[in-house]
């Protein structure tokens, strides 16, 4: 990433997102939760892209460069915490599962965020309590730094629908299907079945997004049925990708109903 800004505060605050815009390459001194009450959040660096939708929260650490992208109308919500202040104690990009409890105390802790009287204080304590009980969620498409997973990921990012198995997109880059299953065990923590349905995921929550139907996103992210789709988007976001554009977007007053992980770079 070049041009990268330095903002040594990061900001709490919420703010709106049109679908595409980006906030570019910067970073804070201080740890950034970041949270899309509506839409689809992307957080890239340099090891990768971290993604979330409503049900989910990016824990952005002190120091690290990262970028956003909004996928979708965008309602995003920022929590800076000090640098000396790590509930999770992660060092890492992390997403976070959060709970309906959760989002309020995110939401009404960026609605005046310059508010620092004794209640806000107490917010902030109840929220931090929160996030030490947020469960990590596995979502996120690390970024290969070996040139043959860099040529196999770029194959299936361009193409989430494309079967080939690995020993077959292995032939087509010119690397063996155990060298391919050994590379992205090492580098990813993960096996290939594993990260392609991470990157299929981040392609239908795309979708999803831009209000392409449901059965339009499983088959052009490689499902063979739409309910086969289901099964797996609602056991990785705890809702229906029906639901998802369903959900109301977040409105200034917090009474709004609750909406229901690095990568080879994909803009």
């Amino acid at each position: 990433m070049s041009n990268i800004r330095h903002t040594p505060m990061a900001p709490t605050r919420a703010q709106h997102l049109a679908a595409g815009e980006r906030i570019d390459a910067h970073r804070h001194d201080d740890h950034q939760i970041v949270y899309a009450g509506s839409g689809v959040l992307a957080v890239t660096t340099d090891a990768g892209t971290w993604f979330a939708p409503g049900t989910r929260a990016i824990w952005v650490p002190a120091g690290t460069v990262h970028a956003h992208r909004a996928h979708g109308h965008l309602d995003l919500h920022l929590v800076g915490l000090p640098a000396d202040d790590n509930p999770l104690g992660l060092d890492a990009p992390t997403v976070l599962a959060v709970s309906p409890l959760l989002r309020e105390l995110i939401l009404a802790h960026t609605r005046d965020p310059g508010d620092g009287s004794p209640e806000r204080q107490r917010l902030l304590a109840v929220l931090r309590d929160q996030l030490r009980a947020s469960p990590q969620q596995p979502l996120r498409l690390p970024t290969p730094a070996d040139p043959r997973l860099v040529a196999v990921c770029a194959l299936v990012h361009a193409a989430p629908a494309d079967p080939r198995t690995l020993a077959t997109l292995g032939a087509a880059t010119g690397a063996s299907q155990r060298t391919l299953s050994r590379l992205f065990r090492s580098e990813f923590g993960m096996t290939f079945p594993q990260w392609r349905t991470q990157s299929r995921l981040y392609h239908a929550l795309r979708m999803l997004a831009d209000d392409v139907p449901v059965t339009t996103v499983a088959h052009r992210c490689g499902w063979s049925s739409a309910s086969a789709f289901i099964d797996v988007f609602r056991r990785s976001f705890g809702y229906t990708p029906g639901a998802h554009n369903r959900r109301s977007p977040v409105v200034p007053s917090g009474r709004g109903q609750a909406p229901v992980r690095p990568v080879c770079t994909v803009q």
